[in-house]
C-alpha cells in the first residue's frame, strides 16, 4: 500500500502519522516555496479532536492551553455577555500555537519507517496524474496544478474582511476564559494561551477601509477588559473567504484540508473540520484493510459521501453566524441581545450548540 500526500502543511504531516499507524508506506510530496513562519497563528482544537490527538498523532498537551469557559459580548453591551459557555468539570477547547503544533509532529514522523518527504518540480504533477505509482493521492495544495486543472469548481463567498492576528503579553492572571465581542468593526476574539500571553484575533469588516496596524493596536486596548497589556508581539494579516469544493475526488486523487474547505475564524472551526474528516478517511481506509481489499476510488467515493452534505451543512452555518452578526451590527445589536438571551437560558440549545462546536455534526 502505497499513498502519495501532495504538500507539507500540518494537515498532511498529521494524516501521513494516521496512515503510517496502518503500516501503510506515505509519501509527503511538497515543493520548495519561501514562507514567512507565522508566529501568531493559534489553533483552537475542540476536546474530542484534543483526545483524538493523544490516541492517535501524539500528546499535545504540553504546547495546549485548555479554555473552560466562552464568553460573548457585542458592540451595545460588553459588561452583560449575550451568550455563555461553559464547563466545571472539563475543558471546552485548548489553544495551540501553529508553529509548535507542527514542529512537534514534524519532529515527530521524522523517525517514522513509513514516511518519506520528497522535494518535488512542477513536471512532477503531470507525471502522477499519468501513471500508477500510488495506489491513493492525497492534494492538500490549493494552488497547485491539479487543483488548477481538475479541482477548479467551488462554492466561494469573499468576506470582503481582512483578518489580523497578534499575540499579546501581559501580567499574570488565571486564564482560561475565551471572550469573543462582535464589534462594530467585526468580530475580536481574544483567545488565552497562557498565563500571561493571549491570541487575538480580530475579523476587521469591509477590507476597503482597511485598517493601519497602529488603528487596530488601538481598537483591541479600547475592547480590552481583562488583561494589563504590556506589550504586541507582531501583527499578521490576511484576506478571508470561504471555499468549499464542489467535488472531492478525481479518479485516484483526493482533495483534503483546506482545498476542501476554508471557512471564516470567528467560531475557530476550520483544523477541527479537517480533524473531523481525518477519522472518517482513516476508518474507511481500515474497513478497507480489515477486509483485505485495496485502497482505490472507491475509498474516496465513500468519503465523499459520508463527509460532503456534513461539510457544507456545518460551514453553511458557520457562515449564517458571520452574516447574522453582521446585520445585526447594522441595527443597533437589538437582535442578538434578545434572541442569544432567550436561547442561552434553553439548556437543550446549550447542549446542542456545546456538542456542534466539539463534535461537528454527528449525525
Amino acid at each position: 500500500m502505497n499513498i502519495c500526500l501532495i504538500g507539507d502543511g500540518l494537515t498532511n504531516l498529521v494524516l501521513a502519522k494516521i496512515l503510517a499507524n496502518k503500516n501503510i508506506s506515505i509519501s509527503v510530496c511538497f515543493e520548495s516555496k519561501k514562507t514567512k513562519k507565522s508566529t501568531s497563528r493559534t489553533i483552537g482544537i475542540s476536546k474530542n479532536n484534543f483526545d483524538f490527538f493523544k490516541s492517535n498523532i501524539i500528546d499535545i498537551k504540553k504546547i495546549s492551553w485548555p479554555i473552560n469557559y466562552i464568553q460573548i459580548f457585542n458592540e451595545l453591551n460588553q459588561i452583560e455577555e449575550i451568550l455563555n459557555f461553559k464547563s466545571t468539570d472539563s475543558q471546552l477547547f485548548f489553544i495551540v500555537k501553529h508553529s509548535e503544533l507542527y514542529e512537534l509532529v514534524q519532529k515527530d514522523i521524522k523517525k517514522n519507517k513509513f514516511i518519506k518527504k520528497i522535494k518535488i518540480k512542477k513536471s512532477f504533477y503531470d507525471e502522477i496524474i499519468e501513471n500508477n505509482k500510488f495506489d491513493l493521492i492525497i492534494n492538500s495544495e490549493t494552488q497547485n496544478k491539479i487543483s488548477k486543472k481538475i479541482f477548479f469548481k467551488r462554492i466561494t463567498k469573499d468576506y470582503k474582511s481582512v483578518a489580523f492576528t497578534t499575540i499579546v503579553k501581559h501580567q499574570k492572571c488565571i486564564n482560561n476564559k475565551a471572550v469573543q465581542i462582535f464589534t462594530s468593526c467585526g468580530p475580536l476574539a481574544f483567545l488565552p494561551y497562557s498565563n500571561t500571553e493571549t491570541s487575538i484575533v480580530f475579523s476587521v469588516l469591509d477590507e476597503k477601509k482597511s485598517k493601519s496596524e497602529k488603528e487596530i493596536k488601538e481598537l483591541i486596548i479600547k475592547y480590552n477588559k481583562y488583561y494589563k497589556i504590556n506589550s504586541f508581539k507582531n501583527f499578521e494579516k490576511y484576506n478571508l473567504k470561504f471555499s468549499i469544493l464542489r467535488k472531492y475526488y478525481h479518479k485516484n486523487i483526493l482533495c483534503f484540508g483546506d482545498n476542501l474547505h476554508n471557512i471564516h475564524p470567528l467560531a475557530g472551526q476550520g483544523f477541527n473540520m479537517t480533524l473531523r474528516d481525518i477519522k472518517i478517511l482513516s476508518d474507511l481506509i481500515d474497513e478497507k484493510i480489515d477486509l483485505g481489499l485495496p485502497l482505490d476510488s472507491s475509498i474516496l467515493k465513500e468519503f465523499e459521501s459520508k463527509t460532503k452534505h456534513l461539510n457544507y451543512i456545518f460551514s453553511s452555518g458557520i457562515n449564517f453566524i458571520h452574516e447574522f452578526f453582521k446585520f445585526d451590527n447594522k441595527y443597533g445589536n437589538n437582535y442578538s441581545k434578545e434572541i442569544l438571551k432567550y436561547l442561552g437560558k434553553n439548556n437543550l440549545f446549550n447542549k446542542y450548540i456545546s456538542k456542534f462546536a466539539d463534535q461537528g455534526l454527528a449525525l
